[in-house]
């Protein structure tokens, strides 16, 4: 049986670990990574000759650069210039090698702030981004149109997958680069059973979440199928507030101590839930619960909590 060669690119990260798990048990698959101090993905000419050498059938580009508000506000230039370089040596590399699919993953941040909601796919390019995560915004907008542009010029079935806040095993953390669902796991956790929690903003936007086992469903689901678009959202199409989303994840720790609120701090986009009917109409749906998901994610940081990343932030 002819297997497929499939690169998963940043393969030790949340979403690559979950696509490791999701194809290596694929009997037709042959997962390929690459570690760091094996591969640099910012040196073009060591990503072409790779790319040469190893001939990968699919490339997933799943290496990024991430992180929360106080990340992307602190490190403006490593968000946009880090991503830019990944993304791009990447694909360029996968074109000129001839590889037959590559599946760009992004984030729902490269849609405007203030775009109608459920943020479709029509909406790229149509107003101002949310400043505080332009940067990896504008880097990730950037590979869409990598995708898009060799698309129209060569016509590669490439394909751009924009998932929404993604959280599950082998998520970050920590506390200063981490997203807003990780980032209350630990404090609920290291709070309890009855202390104090501070979390940033008013608790009022609105987010959607997505377990990371169905974004290697999807990615799956993208390798397998040829796609007649360029970009899909990928999601679960269902919102809940920031404050509702702390006290589920306060119900699941365990937590039953008091929870304040940082008004001083930024709220980020007021809402962002995606329209997901492209995929759905393609033939894929997510099918993790979300307080199962939580309940799932928790599991796995109390069991690796010893090795996970100890940071405390004062203020």
């Amino acid at each position: 049986m002819n297997r497929r060669r499939i690169f998963i690119a940043g393969h030790r990260g949340m979403v690559g670990s979950a696509l490791v798990r999701k194809l290596g048990l694929a009997p037709d698959v042959e997962v390929l990574t690459a570690p760091r101090e094996e591969l640099d993905l910012a040196d073009q000419a060591a990503v072409r000759r790779w790319m040469a050498s190893m001939r990968p059938d699919v490339v997933v580009v799943a290496a990024a650069r991430v992180g929360g508000i106080l990340a992307n506000a602190s490190y403006p230039w490593n968000f946009l210039y880090e991503n830019l370089l990944i993304e791009t040596n990447l694909i360029g590399a996968a074109h000129e090698s001839g590889v037959g699919k590559v599946v760009f993953l992004g984030s729902s941040c490269i849609y405007p702030k203030l775009a109608t909601q459920p943020l479709t796919e029509d909406s790229l390019l149509t107003g101002p981004l949310e400043p505080t995560n332009e940067w990896y915004a504008i880097a990730k907008i950037a590979g869409v149109k990598l995708i898009e542009a060799l698309r129209k010029q060569y016509g590669r079935t490439y394909v751009s997958l924009m998932p929404t806040n993604l959280y599950g095993p082998n998520d970050n953390f920590d506390l200063q680069t981490s997203h807003v669902l990780p980032a209350m796991i630990r404090k609920f956790h290291n709070a309890l059973p009855d202390g104090r929690v501070v979390l940033w903003g008013s608790g009022t936007p609105m987010r959607e979440f997505l377990h990371v086992d169905d974004m290697a469903s999807a990615t799956d689901f993208a390798i397998r199928n040829d796609l007649s678009e360029t970009l899909y959202n990928v999601g679960t199409g269902r919102d809940m507030t920031i404050r509702e989303l702390a006290e589920t994840i306060a119900e699941i720790t365990g937590f039953q101590g008091s929870i304040e609120w940082d008004a001083s701090k930024p709220d980020g986009t007021p809402r962002k839930r995606l329209d997901v009917s492209r995929m759905t109409e393609a033939g894929w749906t997510a099918s993790i619960p979300l307080n199962a998901g939580i309940r799932d994610t928790y599991a796995w940081f109390r069991a690796h909590h010893d090795t996970i990343k100890q940071v405390t932030i004062h203020g």
